[in-house]
């Protein structure tokens, strides 16, 4: 038996626990007996012959059982025993919580597919589809079967022909469900060599928003019709036509779809031809030109009503952006947006977009934001569509953001496509980190990177503190895993370390490492190690040492410092461990290499120190600074962990608060770290209130976004004690004065920051119930329902929310009303959000009993019961609604990571061990599929909740009593 193991330029091999690693993969399972590891590069034993490994390839030589290759190809098969064997130690070797692991085993590499020729032929009005395909087949070794992927297709008129024209005839065809497999059992063994699978296939156009799914839309008449669309990421290309359904087994196609005429049909690439359909002359058969190289996943075609805009960007790629019919000009801003996105990135990256179209389509119903099909992003209406009049700044942003982030898939994805689904990451935190990029170089005003911590890496941190968090490269196996890590520690801790990574070696480096990275790997696939070698070898700085550990262990460090002064100089003591919001401590004394800054009092933005922490401890000197002066780790908030100060440092920093002499990322940054030690028992929360007080003059958005998060965790938190309405009482002190200073009305030229802050401040004073607020929002809303003057489209959603407080039938109606009649699906949005806000118990169950109704899209179903469960009141209705329903649910969303987001949000804010207790028992009878880690995180969480307030809840209380005497008395 012979196992050959690529791996690339710099991978070297360790020992840990009887297991040989690559880079930190597992390998290869092996006997001390059997093989001896030495450090010096080269690996010795008389069954193992070995190249050193500055060279790009090694091929060790095993005599023993196969295992699942992590690193390449495997000749041979793979034993389903072994396999499983694999997943486990892997698991075991990455830290992480055992999760029940179904069994799986990749698609065989003896018989891969090299070309689709694909013809589809939907019917729009039965909601039923049927083509047809050839595939040319690679046969790499002898085979007696094929094994590919298809799920709910009815097959027929399947043939195995030769380049000769030789048909090799079927003696069964296996339809494995389970696994989502088709098995074709051959007559006799095919030998290596070129071959045509041809097969029809049937299946329906299903509304379940994946697969060749149904999206339902108006006509101009009124008539209700639907358009075809496909979302096939991560596994469901094969619910569209039998396919070999995997990242990493690529090819190109031929598409080709038979439609009415009257329709537009789109696909991956340009129309090449249009012939009518003899056999129907309503129909006409559209043929798209050929694809490059890509993984199925990224196969898309959209059939449907739509007008367009179009430009051609400077590096003439033709852009444009479908929306429904008569929203053309809706899509104008994404339209500018994609156009100077595309030659942004041809620049920056250094490598060009192949393709020689872009096209951006609205979709009515879509579960995700977007997907970044090649050539042809989908994306939901809210996610593209601007109107000016009715368009928040909030909203404008967020289409900026996101065009940019699919744009950036159409590289990191697309062109280099990760090798397996547990290195999603190198997708979408990468797009996730570059969207900013090229959103603060086309919209400076946006000052984008302020609000990157805000909302990319304080989600993150809070997420990977728990137990049950989980490595930015975790091992998936069955496609059932993979939703669970479309997730804030794939996307935004991804990020976060790409920004730490980008920070210590550079933008130049780190654009010749991109550069190096996509045009080594164009058309291919990568493993995460290949993104590390080419970014060492460009910036010659030891990036792979440095990161490993931080995508393949969960979690991330608290740096704990303390200092002395002697002279002018101050050392500092510097030590780290994990940090856990359950405040206990790392049973595996995990560490990592962590780059460390240091900024001072005399030059707050310019670090005056930087190295990386290798060890456990570290002594630092910071040289010419007085006893009076402070110092501040993590300038900017660039670095992946969280920071503890002992008492003394902490006090020269609140001082430079008040004085505003510290940045605005690191006020906020200290902000942050402060209430994640509360959580986690190592701080008091009234020392948390204290430090609130000191933002009363604030006057940056990014920090009030982040104060404004820290009252609505303890919102969420006393609203199971009696001092809820204490906390409102000091939240409106706390923001009454800069809220009343920006008003209502924003200013001529006003600064983009400046109306996201007042939108923030608005909707937050009345959430905390703020009577001036509150009328100004009756008054704005009579006249607005009147159509008198239309509420601005920045705090629309503050108004509704506002005048829902109070609960009344009527209100509740009027904004029913808005719902129904707005064309705007954003419009829509904002009533769905405010809905939760009600205080009546009867008429938040006519909201739930609404959520699951005809009139809110599948979509939207889940924002609406989130809204709901934004409170003490609601959320007990919403989770009870849950059980209750739970039939009606699991039908509708099962295997969607829409069910991923109702279960975290429907669970995660309460807190009573009771509760804790009845999720779990609950999900344990009630299997949801995809939905197992969000369960023991949300169950987590509650206990944290149950811990924080049985610590602090008396103190706060007193706290918050002698704050509201006081207020009375001034």
């Amino acid at each position: 038996m012979t196992t050959l193991f690529y791996l690339s330029r710099g991978t070297r091999l360790v020992l840990s626990r009887n297991r040989i690693l690559a880079s930190g993969e597992l390998l290869q399972s092996f006997k001390l007996d059997r093989y001896r590891v030495v450090v010096s590069g080269l690996v010795l034993s008389n069954q193992l012959a070995v190249c050193p490994f500055t060279t790009l390839a090694y091929r060790p030589v095993y005599s023993c059982q196969r295992f699942s290759q992590i690193r390449g190809f495997v000749t041979g098969r793979s034993e389903t025993k072994a396999s499983s064997e694999f997943e486990q130690q892997g698991k075991e070797e990455l830290n992480c919580k055992m999760l029940p692991v179904k069994p799986f085993e990749r698609l065989p590499k003896t018989v891969v597919p090299v070309h689709y020729d694909i013809t589809i032929k939907p019917d729009l009005v039965k909601l039923v589809f049927e083509g047809h395909e050839s595939v040319t087949l690679k046969v790499v070794e002898p085979v007696d079967q094929i094994i590919l992927n298809s799920l709910e297709l009815e097959l027929e008129n399947i043939r195995i022909v030769d380049e000769a024209g030789q048909e090799t005839n079927i003696s069964k065809v296996v339809l494995d469900v389970e696994n989502e497999k088709a098995i074709f059992k051959l007559d006799s063994v095919l030998q290596p060599g070129q071959y045509y699978l041809k097969l029809g296939f049937k299946g329906a156009i299903i509304d379940k928003l994946k697969g060749f799914y149904c999206s339902k839309y108006l006509s101009a008449d009124g008539e209700e019709r639907y358009s075809g669309v496909t979302q096939f990421e991560p596994t469901d290309a094969r619910r569209a036509f039998p396919c070999w359904d995997e990242p990493a087994v690529k090819a190109t196609f031929d598409i080709t779809l038979v439609v009415p005429k009257d329709r537009v049909a789109l696909c991956n690439m340009p129309v090449v031809s249009e012939l009518p359909y003899e056999a129907d002359p309503n129909l006409h058969v559209v043929k798209f030109d050929r694809t490059p190289i890509m993984s199925t996943y990224l196969v898309a075609y959209v059939v449907g009503e739509f007008d367009y805009v179009e430009e051609r960007s400077a590096d003439g790629v033709l852009v444009r952006c479908y929306t429904p019919v008569g929203k053309k000009e809706q899509g104008r801003f994404g339209l500018y947006v994609a156009a100077k996105v595309l030659p942004y990135y041809k620049e920056y990256f250094g490598v060009e977009y192949p393709l020689p179209k872009m096209d951006l389509v609205a979709v009515a119903d879509f579960a995700a934001g977007a997907m970044e099909n090649w050539g042809l992003v989908t994306y939901r209406e809210t996610c593209l569509l601007v109107d000016d009049q009715n368009t928040s700044t909030q909203r404008r942003q967020w289409v900026a953001i996101v065009v940019g982030h699919e744009l950036a898939h159409q590289w990191f994805g697309n062109l280099v496509t990760m090798e397996w689904w547990t290195h999603l990451w190198l997708n979408e935190g990468y797009a996730t980190f570059v969207e900013s990029l090229c959103v603060d170089h086309l919209f400076p005003e946006f000052k984008i990177w302020t609000q990157f911590v805000t909302d990319t890496s304080t989600p993150a941190l809070d997420l990977d503190s728990l137990k049950n968090s989980h490595p930015i490269e975790v091992p998936i196996g069955h496609p059932e895993e993979i939703d669970e890590i479309f997730d804030d520690i794939s996307y935004h801790k991804g990020a976060a370390i790409i920004r730490m990574l980008h920070n210590y070696i550079g933008d130049d480096d780190f654009r010749r490492g991109m550069k190096l990275y996509l045009t080594r790997h164009k058309y291919g696939n990568t493993f995460t190690e290949d993104l590390w070698a080419a970014l060492s070898e460009a910036s010659k700085k030891p990036v792979g040492s440095i990161m490993s550990g931080w995508t393949k262990q969960m979690g991330f460090p608290v740096i704990r410092v303390s200092a002395r002064q002697e002279a002018d100089k101050r050392i500092l003591q510097l030590s780290q461990q994990r940090f856990l919001a359950d405040g206990t401590k790392d049973e595996n004394n995990t560490m990592w290499m962590v780059p460390i800054e240091i900024a001072t009092s005399r030059s707050p933005t310019t670090p005056s120190k930087s190295f990386v922490l290798e060890g456990e401890t570290a002594e630092v000197v910071l040289d010419d600074i007085r006893p009076d002066e402070w110092f501040k780790m993590n300038p900017g908030q660039v670095g992946f962990y969280r920071t503890c100060y002992e008492p003394e440092l902490l006090k020269h920093l609140v001082s430079a608060i008040d004085h505003q002499t510290l940045p605005p990322l690191d006020r906020l940054g200290l902000l942050d770290d402060l209430f994640a030690l509360v959580q986690a028992g190592h701080s008091s929360t009234v020392e948390a209130l204290t430090l609130l007080e000191a933002f009363a003059n604030e006057d940056q958005y990014t920090v009030w976004n982040r104060v404004c998060s820290a009252l609505s965790k303890l919102s969420h938190l006393l609203a199971y004690t009696e001092h809820h309405e204490l906390l409102k009482s000091f939240g409106r002190q706390l923001l009454g004065g800069m809220t009343r200073k920006l008003g209502w009305e924003s200013k001529p030229d006003e600064e983009h920051l400046t109306k996201l802050l007042r939108s923030l401040l608005l909707g937050r004073m009345a959430m905390f119930d703020d009577p001036e607020v509150i009328a100004e929002a009756e008054r704005r809303f009579q006249l607005h329902i009147k159509g008198e003057e239309q509420i601005p489209a920045d705090f629309r959603s503050t108004v509704y929310k506002a005048v829902l407080r109070t609960g009344s039938q009527s209100k509740y109606e009027d904004l029913l009303r808005i719902y129904r009649e707005a064309s705007l699906h954003e419009e829509k949005d904002r009533v769905a959000s405010a809905l939760g806000t009600i205080k009546n118990e009867e008429i938040l169950k006519e909201v739930l009993a609404f959520a699951m109704s005809n009139e809110v899209r599948s979509q939207d179903t889940v924002f609406v019961i989130s809204s709901v469960a934004s409170s003490k009141l609601g959320r007990d209705l919403a989770w009870n609604y849950f059980k209750d329903n739970w039939d009606l649910f699991n039908e509708r969303f099962k295997g969607a990571f829409l069910l991923v987001r109702l279960v975290k949000s429907l669970t995660e804010n309460f807190a009573s061990e009771e509760k804790a207790i009845e999720i779990e028992n609950f999900f344990k009878e009630h299997h949801c599929v995809g939905t197992e880690r969000t369960v023991q995180q949300s169950v987590e969480s509650v206990r944290l909740n149950a811990a924080w307030l049985g610590r602090d809840a008396e103190a706060v209380g007193i706290y918050l009593t002698s704050k509201t005497n006081a207020a009375a008395v001034e």
